[in-house]
């Protein structure tokens, strides 16, 4: 979770008002964060990853105002309108599609604020913007540069600039294999002809998004005027990006400027502050929460957690809820709102209404005699993500692509899908374990997703070892067989990620249970491993029928 680290008098000016440390570390992980560590002046607030717009100083002393009953309500902030604009062009369409846009004016650039809008920029790039792929943030010294500006896309090697924190000029290709940044961020780029660039009207290069700014608009210390661009590939989340960075300077006193952004037919300005609306059911949240709370005690209760309401029947409210919180889905992200607002503290606790008795069930008894049987056989348990990728998956143990569950908005390319077997998850598990001596065998009663998008639960083994082969597996699966007293019968089986003639299959009840055998040496190496594997799963739900 990201940990915010501020100065307390530093919060104080910022907050406007005054509330001794004690109370300020009391009160404020009832927002929904957890304390870090004091040390003096210094705080550390560990807030949860579902509020980027507590990821500052600002943020967080905006928050505060209202729930420390200060200053109650929906902040509101003043937006000028400026002749600056940016154009998208059609080359950049299919790179990084959308980018968003803001002038803030009037900045005392304090080492207070330079250091928190770094990290707040950095963690809005990890969080909200997947690590760059999703949001990119640009924060520029808006003076030595000149709109209209143009986002567009060109040929990596026919465009340098000087970088941020380089001396001498690049291309893009160059950065990408020289610059620290480049060389981090590189992948986000593969596969495409032409990378994205914001030029200003002297074609003088102000970002080259994801990656890095130019030095021409670096912030100093003496910096007044600050532009700030927001790219990616999700419209909402850049915008959300782009408030969240706009209003915490805002707190810092500086003055937003709208901007307009010229996208082919569609000509907008951003950023975008009004509120949005979403209706609130009292009786929905009363029973959410087991309470009986009256529409004013839930009026008040949004009020401290920064929103607007208006009362449109005696059961319904319209809350106005503000453009940087980009948290709020659905109805009953408002109700866990109203919870804090109205204090854990004031909830009463209740024993239950009726006694229960718990206990294991049938398959559980199963899948503990398996645990029994796998120990009693030598090997450790371990416990793996069900979360993998494609390449795990599939490619590295030779199958085809199939059909499973694929993640919409990965937060990196290792977990992009769910898994469909155990092995390679095993497997993953021994390349972690190459420094520790031979033999290892390992296994994990877990979960998999099969084809139809069912749970499933396997068992699987692997064990390395200069000497592990077919026949000691075989023995293995017998025994496992055997000790739980089940009918199965072992067939020829051909498996890619398999030796040819080294691999077979476990029938139970007629179906394909499961199979096992000694691991090709090309898995074994895709796997960053040396020596030979014998690997075996099986479906569970098919030994427990």
């Amino acid at each position: 979770m990201p940990v915010v680290t501020f100065d307390y008098n530093d919060f104080l000016n910022l907050l406007g008002y005054k509330v001794s440390k004690k109370e300020l570390l009391e009160k404020l992980p009832m927002i929904g964060a957890d304390l870090d560590r004091v040390e003096g002046d210094e705080i550390s607030i560990e807030f949860f990853p579902d509020r980027p717009d507590l990821a500052s100083v600002e943020g967080i002393a905006r928050a505060s105002r209202a729930f420390f009953n200060f200053k109650t309500g929906l902040k509101e902030y003043t937006v000028k309108k400026s002749d600056v604009v940016i154009t998208v062009d059609a080359s950049v369409k299919k790179v990084r599609p959308f980018v968003v846009t803001a002038l803030v004016k009037n900045v005392t650039m304090t080492d207070e604020l330079i250091s928190s809008l770094m990290e707040l920029q950095e963690k809005l790039h990890i969080g909200l913007g997947r690590n760059r792929k999703k949001v990119a943030i640009g924060v520029h010294n808006f003076e030595p540069v000149k709109p209209p500006f143009t986002y567009k896309a060109v040929d990596p090697d026919a465009v340098q600039f000087v970088p941020l924190n380089k001396v001498e000029s690049m291309t893009l290709r160059q950065i990408l294999k020289k610059h620290e940044k480049g060389v981090d961020y590189a992948y986000l780029l593969e596969g495409y002809d032409k990378h994205p660039l914001i030029v200003d009207i002297n074609n003088n290069v102000l970002s080259y998004p994801p990656i890095i700014n130019g030095s021409l608009t670096e912030v100093t210390p003496f910096t007044t005027d600050l532009f700030i661009d927001v790219t990616g590939n999700d419209k909402k989340a850049i915008n959300y990006a782009l408030n969240i960075v706009v209003t915490a300077l805002a707190e810092r006193g500086g003055q937003i400027y709208l901007t307009t952004v010229k996208d082919g037919n569609e000509t907008f300005t951003t950023p975008h502050l009004n509120p949005l609306k979403m209706n609130l059911s009292i009786d929905y949240v009363n029973k959410i929460l087991g309470t009986n709370l009256s529409v004013k005690e839930v009026i008040k209760s949004l009020q401290k957690m920064g929103y607007n309401c208006i009362n449109k029947s005696k059961n319904k409210l319209s809350v106005a809820i503000p453009a940087y919180r980009a948290d709020i889905l659905h109805e009953i992200d408002l109700v866990e709102d109203v919870a804090k607002g109205f204090g854990y503290e004031n909830f009463e606790s209740d024993f239950p209404k009726s006694l229960t008795f718990g206990k294991k069930l049938k398959y559980q008894d199963f899948c503990d005699a398996l645990r029994d049987i796998m120990i009693g056989l030598g090997f450790n348990e371990v416990t793996t993500f069900t979360i993998s990728n494609d390449k795990d998956e599939f490619e590295k143990i030779g199958l085809k692509k199939e059909t499973c569950v694929e993640i919409q908005n990965p937060i990196g390319d290792e977990f992009s899908c769910l898994r469909v077997g155990l092995i390679p998850s095993l497997l993953k598990i021994l390349n972690e374990n190459r420094h520790h001596a031979l033999p290892q065998q390992i296994f994990e009663l877990g979960i998999v997703v099969n084809q139809k998008f069912i749970n499933k639960f396997y068992l699987g083994f692997v064990k390395i070892d200069a000497k592990a082969n077919f026949t000691e597996c075989k023995s293995f699966v017998e025994a496992i067989m055997r000790d739980i007293g089940s009918t199965y019968e072992i067939k020829d089986f051909s498996h890619p990620g398999f030796v040819n003639g080294r691999c077979a299959a476990v029938i139970v009840n007629n179906k394909n249970a499961g199979f096992f055998g000694e691991l090709h040496p090309q898995t074994i190496s895709n796997f960053s491993l040396e020596h030979p594997i014998i690997a075996f799963e099986i479906n569970t739900d098919i030994l427990h029928q």
